[in-house]
């Protein structure tokens, strides 16, 4: 992976572009000293670093505003960041860049239970949100598992998911509007309270963009109430192939659960170890399936699961009594990620998705290449909707061994596409599959994409090095003219 050559010019202005900083955000706002930087070079993804020019930390969307004017005018690119937690290096720093840190923007602004909606900023984490309202018996549905650290910011601008997300949606599903502050300084609203609106579906395209067209400050999402009953049920098969096709049957019966995750034999150790949840230890995979609603339903739908499962091969089957039970559930599968980080000096965190009766065929080959590369993988993965996990086990100190797992996770993402999927689900392109763009979409499609980023950003001063492989300048790209600083489109062929 490698990013852009830094811009020498940019680097030679350090001093001018800190005080031309500082006088945005005055006191603490501007950190410049090499040590305090570290904290900065990188993001969940930490096989690849680079300290950040500088990091800039505003804590009003007015200083936002200026902070980007003023960088636009110099000609400096602008990174934004929210709590670092994205597993694709879409935050990675760059050495010629200002990292736009939004950790202040930390207040929840309004509680609308009358509209079911909630306004806050973008550094308020996903957890705090439900937080915020479960008193009163409601909730935020998207619940990534890093919930309780990662910002709804973030989860915007990389749409992302949970193991709620089969029955409740991604963040797509769930935000209502933002306030966003373009490269040039205007600060625009798109949605609000309402639950749709006319024209383009602008809000749809800013959610997934991953800070390439604008810096979020604002954001408004749905919240939901809680059912009236939650049970879950732990489901211990001989083989990964055999969950799969469980999934499969679960589905195809009509049935869509509130979260069905998966674990193979490897995880399931790693998680119990880690968080004692009761997992069985003698199955070769394990599926925590969830049915929420009116407690009637709920129970019938127990017993059908139960035997759909049996059906499949299940060994296993334990259904949660209490909510605490069922919640001690799902905290094995949340922990998972540490959990194997106990185990492994190191692991790749991979994110693809795939059609659901694919499961098998794509787990098996995922073992296949296991063994003919020689590393271990732990799947943990959204079952319901084919969202793949694949966590590759690694030393980053052994020679090589991180070359060889980025082939081994590129080889899975290749195979995603090829059995009619796609090469993210949750965690974005970034820097991590930038570079595999290539293998989903044509170089016309990815010029076409590019064409609406310069009508936001025609300079490509944001995040730039990020999701396209080939960065073409908007003047090359032949749809998308600029005209003294501002973008438009040609003429639109009159009919």
């Amino acid at each position: 992976m490698q990013m852009p050559e830094p811009d020498a010019s940019v680097i030679a202005r350090r001093a001018e572009i800190i005080a031309r900083m500082g006088e945005i955000v005055a006191g603490e706002g501007v950190i410049a000293d090499e040590d305090e930087l570290s904290a900065y070079e990188c993001d969940g993804l930490t096989a690849y670093r680079q300290l950040p020019l500088i990091v800039v930390l505003p804590e009003t969307t007015e200083q936002v505003r200026q902070i980007l004017k003023a960088c636009g005018r110099m000609g400096v690119k602008v990174v934004p960041r929210g709590a670092g937690t994205s597993l694709s290096g879409g935050a990675l720093p760059l050495a010629d860049g200002v990292t736009l840190g939004l950790g202040k923007f930390n207040r929840i602004l309004e509680i609308d239970y009358q509209n079911r909606c909630v306004t806050a900023q973008p550094g308020v984490t996903n957890l705090a949100l439900t937080q915020a309202v479960e008193h009163k018996g409601f909730y935020y549905a998207p619940d990534p598992s890093s919930q309780i650290a990662c910002s709804i910011g973030g989860n915007v601008a990389e749409n992302a998911g949970g193991v709620h997300c089969l029955k409740y949606g991604l963040t797509t599903n769930n935000l209502l509007g933002v306030e966003m502050v373009l490269v040039t300084g205007e600060v625009i609203r798109l949605g609000g309270k309402h639950l749709d609106a006319g024209g383009y579906d602008l809000l749809g395209l800013i959610t997934g963009s991953e800070g390439l067209l604008g810096v979020i400050t604002e954001v408004t999402v749905r919240i939901l109430q809680k059912p009236e009953t939650a049970r879950a049920l732990l489901i211990g098969f001989p083989s990964s192939e055999a969950a799969g096709d469980c999934v499969g049957r679960i589905i195809g019966s009509g049935i869509i659960p509130g979260g069905m995750e998966m674990m193979d034999r490897l995880a399931i150790r790693a998680a119990e170890d880690f968080v004692h949840a009761g997992y069985p230890l003698d199955v070769e995979a394990l599926l925590i399936v969830e049915l929420d609603g009116p407690g009637a339903e709920v129970t019938h739908l127990i017993q059908r699961v139960e035997e759909l499962a049996r059906q499949a091969g299940a060994v296993n089957v334990r259904v949660s009594q209490d909510d605490e039970e069922r919640q001690t559930f799902w905290a094995g599968r949340k922990a998972a990620f540490p959990a194997i980080g106990r185990i492994s000096p190191d692991y790749y965190c991979m994110d693809g998705t795939i059609p659901r009766h694919k499961l098998p065929e794509v787990l098996k080959r995922t073992g296949e290449m296991s063994e003919r590369y020689g590393l271990r993988v732990a799947n943990v993965f959204h079952a319901g909707d084919g969202n793949l996990h694949p966590l590759i086990l690694y030393d980053a100190n052994q020679p090589g061994e991180l070359e060889k797992t980025e082939a081994f996770g590129a080889e899975i993402l290749k195979l995603c596409v090829e059995v009619g999927g796609v090469l993210t689900g949750e965690h974005g392109v970034g820097v991590e599959k930038r570079d595999l763009m290539g293998v989903m979409f044509t170089e016309e499609d990815l010029k076409q994409q590019q064409r609406v980023k310069c009508a936001f950003d025609p300079d490509g001063l944001l995040n730039p090095g990020k999701v396209y492989p080939t960065l073409h300048r908007c003047a090359e790209l032949g749809r998308v003219h600029v005209h003294r600083g501002q973008t438009r489109f040609p003429d639109l062929p009159r009919f």
